[in-house]
């Protein structure tokens, strides 16, 4: 039911308010409504938040966000952990509408003190509601001055707008017919659910040993333990690994997934299950469970949290395939239906068929995703949830953050936009995105205005990797390294959240065969030692690239956040200019999108969204030279592949206008 004042469409609201939005502690964003009346009487409105335990906090008045639209807003933040709801309230503002009217009739001598006398009676009326330490004796002081009829009317009306009584009037509003939306959830969660840099790898290749005609040895938790420090030392918050546990015999596949493999090749870790043991077990050439601990408590040694893989598909030598046969779909030959997607075919792979026995397979989802955080992991990737029913991941994930809300699941997804946006609303903490795949200047603008945007950062929180086991775009198999260099300062800069998988550093860029995405001799289906060593004496890494950007990312609030977006014009579509702007830290991003080319660029800057006036101008800092520039509102840029592939640039103070275009 609409109140005395309309308040609607209250922002954000997902799934029409039957789902919390959702932001991490200290997130700044916007709440928003449309509030209006009848006539033109004033209105005035504030968004009042509830914390976990249900305390009001103070409410924030919210601003006209464009006169003549009745869309009002304010930004907020959250300072604990929990579920808080928000509640936009408005009002009658009868003091707002008597200035307004004084403010032309008096000047003009139009009833002056009928107006006067009904400005002092308001101005009495709300004293009373003004606590002294508010401000009520300068109210009651402009009252008194209003009915002074020996002082001159412009007098009169200065007292009742000066700047005490507006300070008093702002802490304890005048409000008449307050009327209230409904209450909307709130979900506020841990920094790293928004916030992170991520690193791919996997422990059996870190290690390993491979010698003609002699069986290959695996890589462990201990010898993979030992790379941590490298990948500390690259500013990476998470390390993220592939299944680690019992990989199936049965159709085991091969190099470059060839269906048959050899009595020494290790498998795909996503054929999950053997005698050895199923999702709870670790593979036994990875060592043991103590092992594994180990492998935990050098990672936080090193600051770093472990994310751990949870696919949930099973081999057909998995326990489950035996103890739980209802939990497969099996054929009209009584056989088990292993994954298709045609013409592709997984026959070492059974997927779970849900609709036998949905609670057995949630308990015991959650009993394994138990048993992993009770050895110190705290963030699952979840592998293709997309095929599983969306019931089922709301209720695993909502008994597993109930009991610990710090757990955070990401969502390996590339489907439907539909699916994706579902799976953020009804629990995944972090999605996999399309960003792989948009790398035209105007696929990002669009794709991150979306991403950026308050429908959609309300419930989806993207996660940009670069690339993965699986996906080598033709961008990074054509442009070399000066690609590789370009797709990481966008995807660290761009998205709060970051990824790479291990051999990006290396750029490393071989397809399986033309118009493939998959890599040449790929991780998932060999051992794949490297000698990282080697690559940093010879100059083949573009690791101090990663480090610069990820201590960047540390350093700048901006870039730790993903609403402040703002895309600024250039003059060349291969170069794409953006900002991000978080209380007094703003960065500036010119990158250079052809990595074959130097391309020229005039940057036109959109001043207001900098904080500056359109003839203003500011002191700049590029962080990956060190170089210092005065910019305005017209800035030409030169971008060299393999030099200057892109300008990250923090502003250092305003500067005073200047006659000229500021170039760099």
């Amino acid at each position: 039911m609409i109140g005395r004042i309309p308040v609607l469409d209250v922002r954000p609201a997902v799934d029409c308010g039957t789902r919390p939005a959702k932001a991490v502690v200290d997130e700044v964003f916007e709440i928003s409504a449309t509030v209006f009346r009848e006539g033109h009487e004033a209105v005035a409105a504030q968004v009042v938040l509830r914390d976990p335990s249900g305390r009001a906090r103070p409410g924030v008045r919210l601003r006209e966000l464009a006169p003549g639209t009745d869309r009002w807003g304010a930004r907020v933040s959250a300072d604990v952990e929990g579920r808080w709801t928000y509640t936009v309230e408005a009002w009658s503002d009868p003091v707002a509408t008597w200035r307004a009217a004084a403010k032309i009739k008096i000047p003009a001598g139009i009833d002056t003190e009928l107006v006067l006398l009904e400005g002092a009676e308001l101005y009495e009326k709300a004293a009373a509601r003004i606590p002294k330490k508010d401000g009520r004796e300068a109210v009651l002081a402009a009252a008194d001055a209003m009915r002074d009829e020996e002082r001159p009317a412009q007098s009169r009306l200065a007292a009742a707008l000066a700047e005490p009584v507006d300070a008093a009037f702002a802490r304890k509003p005048y409000r008449e017919l307050v009327s209230s939306a409904k209450a909307l959830p709130l979900l506020v969660e841990r920094k790293r659910a928004l916030f992170g840099s991520w690193y791919e790898f996997f422990p059996r290749s870190e290690g390993a040993v491979l010698e003609e005609g002699r069986p290959p040895v695996s890589g462990t938790f201990r010898t993979a333990a030992e790379r941590l420090t490298a990948i500390a030392a690259m500013g990476f918050d998470v390390v993220y690994l592939p299944p680690i546990h019992p990989i199936g015999t049965t159709y085991r596949k091969g190099p470059n997934n060839t269906l048959s493999a050899g009595s020494w090749d290790p498998g795909v870790p996503w054929a999950i299950g053997s005698p050895e043991g199923g999702h709870d077990a670790v593979h036994p050439d990875l060592g043991t469970l103590e092992d594994f601990d180990h492998f935990v408590r050098r990672a936080r040694e090193l600051r770093l949290e472990v994310a751990l893989d949870f696919a949930l598909q099973c081999s057909p030598d998995h326990p489950w395939v035996h103890k739980h046969p209802e939990w497969f779909r099996h054929r009209a030959d009584g056989t088990i239906a292993y994954a298709e997607n045609p013409p592709k075919k997984y026959q070492d792979i059974y997927p779970v068929h849900f609709d036998t026995d949905m609670a057995g397979i949630v308990q015991e989802t959650v009993r394994v995703l138990r048993h992993w955080m009770d050895h110190g992991v705290r963030i699952f990737r979840v592998d293709n949830p997309h095929t599983k029913p969306v019931v089922f991941w709301e209720k695993v994930i909502g008994e597993i953050n109930r009991a610990d809300p710090d757990v955070i699941f990401l969502a390996e997804a590339f489907t439907r936009p539909a699916m994706m946006r579902t799976l953020a609303a009804i629990g995944f903490q972090q999605s996999y995105t399309y960003f792989t795949w948009r790398n035209t200047k105007q696929e990002l603008t669009e794709y991150l205005t979306e991403l950026a945007g308050p429908a959609s950062a309300a419930a989806m929180r993207p996660n940009f990797f670069v690339n993965t086991p699986d996906i080598l775009h033709a961008y990074l198999q054509h442009g070399g390294r000066p690609a590789f260099e370009v797709r990481a300062v966008l995807a660290a800069t761009l998205s709060p959240t970051w990824g790479v998988y291990a051999g990006y550093e290396l750029c490393e860029n071989t397809p399986l065969r033309e118009g493939s995405e998959e890599y040449l001799d790929s991780e998932k289906y060999q051992f794949k030692p490297r000698d990282w060593a080697a690559a940093d004496r010879e100059g083949r890494t573009i690791a101090p690239l990663i480090t610069r950007l990820n201590r960047l990312r540390r350093r700048n609030p901006a870039l730790q956040q993903l609403r402040d977006l703002h895309f600024h014009e250039t003059d060349n579509d291969q170069v794409i200019a953006y900002s991000k702007h978080s209380g007094s830290n703003s960065v500036l991003v010119v990158v250079n999108l052809d990595p074959h080319h130097t391309q020229e660029a005039t940057v036109s800057l959109d001043m207001p969204v900098l904080g500056l006036d359109w003839h203003g101008s500011l002191t700049v800092r590029d962080e990956l030279t060190g170089e210092t520039y005065h910019w305005g509102r017209a800035n030409y840029v030169r971008l060299e592949p393999g030099r200057t592939p892109a300008h990250v640039l923090t502003a250092l103070r305003p500067s005073p206008p200047t006659g000229g275009s500021p170039t760099t």
